[in-house]
This record gives structure tokens, C-alpha cells and sequence, in this order.
């Protein structure tokens, strides 16, 4: 699997280039798909990651180890005629933080067998983020741990990697993973000095563990632009504010920023961010939030064509599915019982993104696409349930089949990634 973009990003930026990638951040197989048909035609590389919590030598909350992801990615590359050559896997927020509550030293030995397992499984692409404390520790630890134990796990990566050795991504100014707790009001950039002292502090670590090498394969910071999401709103990146910040570049030439949570941002934000160093454009809530109201959108549309479809509603079926294992959204949602309801479908945060694995979820999106099928959909439902779909259906360029009107709604996303990276296909 190439990664010749990664390992190529800082130095093309330092010779003066301004192209990023998006980083596709998701184990939804209609997601990957639509990402991977969308790159057809395009020349690049596609970055997709998993993370800890997702894939892990333990199955995450997906039911999948790394080499299970590898194999679930690449069959859909075979089904879809895409290159296996132009697939970089990545890992993100490799370290403690699935066995947090464990004490450190148990919790850390479980986080190298997983940083073993993607690089042994041939993910070229590792954030390593030791940044949280495990069992009696303070949440936020020092620096100089957080880059010991990140050492420690590039050595494990090192040891298990069979052919091209992975490239690296420090630091950690950013919400857990799974997403911000709450809402969102306000946003501290990171400072030049700290981004800086990520990297010192990160190089001094790696050498006294003897991976020097490593280092050198490092090629991006994850630091804070400014940008977020919350359950309902979202905090627009201004450059202006990240200014001290991306001017820092020009003394770590060896570096871009990787920017987490750029979903929602408009594609002005994001071709500014691009421009600014923040070359790792980090999307998934977005993606499957777009797959969720096209899903919403076919099962209004359902209910209109085929009304005995009504009692067995998508939407019910999810409702139902979400009261009843509440473990995914009850820590992130707040309010009365209709601010609830509206948080568990509509939340920018998507947290019903991790229902969809659920046999009985899978089982109700099934049912519905059997049913609309290949059924040409009229226009004018189109309009009424599917408003962002209707411009390119009205201009013929989408076929108005619930397969297609799926995977146009993940483009639509897809494009504005694309443009602001400077590329034709993600």
C-alpha cells in the first residue's frame, strides 16, 4: 500500500506546494465506497483511518482487528474496481485510551499489542496519542510522558512492521476520540510555542528510546486551528487566528499540521486551512452524517410510495435500537426528552453512526433499499425529502435510485474535500 503522499507532504510544502489530503475517517461500508468510486477517476492516494476505539487487536466496538479492516477496505476496493496500490491505512489516536482505566503500565502493554497489530497489518499512516491518564493518573499528563510512551509505541510499530515502515503524527490538542462531551463555545488555538514544544519535546523522547529513525519518518503535528463541532453548532475556522500558528512552519520544515474535527467547515474554511499547513484534513462524522439524512430522506420517501412500509420505519428502527443500548450518546447528550430525541438522529456529532454496524440496523437499511430498489424515485420527492440531492438530479447528472442518491449525498461532501486539497479525487 503506497504512502509516498505522506511520507512527501512536509517536504512538497516546503518547496512551496499548497495540497493537503483528507483523511477519511470511518469503517462505514457504503462511506468507503463512495470514496472509493469517487477516486476513480482522480491520481492520487486515498488516506482512510480507523481508530483505537473502532479497530483494535481486540475487535473495538466494530468488531474488527486491523488486519480485518485491511481485508474489509480492500474488498471493497476489489468490488469497485479501485487500485489496492493508491489505499494509505491509517490509525488514529493509537495508545492507552480503550483501556484507560486500567492502570498505566497494564493499559500501555495492551496499546502496544494494538500499534503491533496495525503496523504488522500494513497501515502505513500512525497518530500515536498517549496524551490521556489512565487509572490514578490526572487527565492531562506532562509532556515529557505523553512523548516517552509515544516512543515507546513507535518502537512497537518499528519492531512489527514487515516492509515499508509506517509514517508518524505527533501530538494531541484535540477532543477525545469518539468527540467533543458537550457543546462547544469557544476554542483555544494552539500556540506557536507549544506546537514546538510538541516537537522537542517528541525528539528528545525518541531518541533516548532509541528511535531516532522514527522520528524521522514524523510528518505531522496535530494541533488546534480553531475548529470544532458540537451536538448543534459549529466553530468556523479564522485564519486570522491561527496566523502565529501556521507561520511556526517555517521553523519545523519537517512538519505539516494535521487539523482533527474539520467537519461542517465550509469550503472556503477548508481550502484556507490547506493554505495555512493544516495539510491532514481530518472528516467522518460529516460523511455519515450525510449518509443518515439521505437514509432519513429514502425512508420519507418509502412511507409516500410503498405506505405499508409506515410501521417499519428506518427512523423508528434506530429510535428504538438507540433507547434500548443508550451506552453510545447518553455521556454526550443533554436536555429534556424531545432535545434528546432530536440529538440521538440530528447531532452533528453523529453519534448514531455507531449504531449502524447493529444487525438490526443493517437488517432495516436492507429492507428499505430492497425496497425502493432500482425504482427510478420522481423528482419531485426528490425535492420535497432530498433538497441538497435536487439541483443534480434536476440537471441529470444523478440517477434517482436510493443507491445513487446515497452515494451523490457522500460526494457532495467528497468535492469540497477534493477542491480544498488541491486534487480531483480524495
Amino acid at each position: 500500500m503506497s504512502s509516498t503522499v505522506i511520507g512527501n507532504i512536509a517536504r512538497e510544502r516546503a518547496a512551496g506546494a499548497r495540497t493537503g489530503i483528507a483523511s477519511i475517517c470511518t469503517a462505514h461500508p457504503m462511506v468507503i465506497e463512495a470514496t472509493l468510486i469517487h477516486a476513480k477517476s482522480a491520481a492520487g492516494d486515498v488516506l482512510i483511518e480507523a481508530t483505537c476505539n473502532q479497530v483494535n487487536q481486540e475487535g473495538g466496538y466494530t468488531g474488527m482487528t486491523p488486519a480485518d479492516f485491511r481485508r474489509f477496505v480492500e474488498n471493497i476496493a476489489d468490488r469497485v474496481g479501485f487500485d489496492r496500490q493508491r489505499i494509505i491505512l491509517g490509525g488514529d489516536h493509537l495508545g492507552p485510551n480503550p483501556w484507560k482505566s486500567l492502570p498505566a503500565e497494564q493499559a500501555m502493554l495492551r496499546a502496544e499489542r494494538m500499534v503491533d497489530a496495525y503496523a504488522r497489518a500494513g497501515f502505513t499512516k500512525l497518530h500515536l496519542d498517549t496524551s490521556m491518564g489512565c487509572a490514578r493518573e490526572s487527565m492531562a499528563l506532562a509532556d515529557e510522558v505523553t512523548a516517552s510512551r509515544a516512543a515507546r509505541l513507535a518502537n512497537a510499530a518499528e519492531a512489527a512492521a514487515d516492509g515499508e515502515r509506517p509514517s508518524y503524527v505527533i501530538g494531541t490538542e484535540v477532543p477525545v476520540p469518539g468527540g467533543a462531551l458537550e457543546a462547544i463555545e469557544h476554542l483555544d488555538v494552539t500556540s506557536p510555542e507549544a506546537a514546538l514544544q510538541t516537537v522537542e519535546v517528541h525528539r528528545r523522547a525518541f531518541a533516548a528510546a532509541g528511535a531516532e529513525q522514527a522520528f524521522e519518518r514524523a510528518v505531522a503535528v496535530v494541533v488546534q486551528p480553531g475548529v470544532e463541532f458540537g451536538n448543534a453548532n459549529v466553530i468556523a475556522y479564522k485564519p486570522e487566528r491561527a496566523k502565529a500558528l501556521s507561520a511556526v512552519l517555517s521553523h519545523m520544515p519537517q512538519f505539516v499540521f494535521e487539523a482533527h474535527s474539520t467537519d461542517y467547515q465550509s469550503a472556503g474554511a477548508l481550502q484556507q486551512l490547506v493554505a495555512d499547513g493544516f495539510a491532514i484534513l481530518k472528516v467522518g462524522p460529516w460523511l455519515t452524517f450525510a449518509l443518515r439524512e439521505t437514509l432519513y430522506g429514502l425512508d420519507q420517501i418509502a412511507q409516500v410510495l410503498v405506505p405499508s412500509h409506515v410501521p417499519n420505519s428506518l427512523q423508528a428502527t434506530m429510535e428504538e435500537l438507540m433507547l434500548l443500548h443508550p451506552v453510545h450518546w447518553r455521556s454526550y447528550y443533554h436536555g429534556d426528552a424531545v432535545e434528546l430525541r432530536v440529538q440521538r438522529h440530528f447531532s452533528y456529532s453523529d453519534r448514531i453512526r455507531y449504531y449502524w454496524p447493529d444487525p438490526k440496523a443493517r437488517q432495516a437499511v436492507d429492507r428499505l433499499m430492497g425496497l425502493l430498489g432500482d425504482r427510478v424515485i420522481p423528482e419531485t420527492l426528490v425535492s420535497q425529502y432530498l433538497a441538497a440531492a435536487y439541483p443534480a438530479v434536476a440537471a441529470g447528472t444523478v440517477v434517482t435510485s436510493a443507491r445513487e442518491l446515497l452515494r451523490s449525498s457522500i460526494e457532495r461532501v467528497l468535492d469540497i474535500y477534493a477542491q480544498a486539497c488541491g486534487r480531483n479525487g480524495i
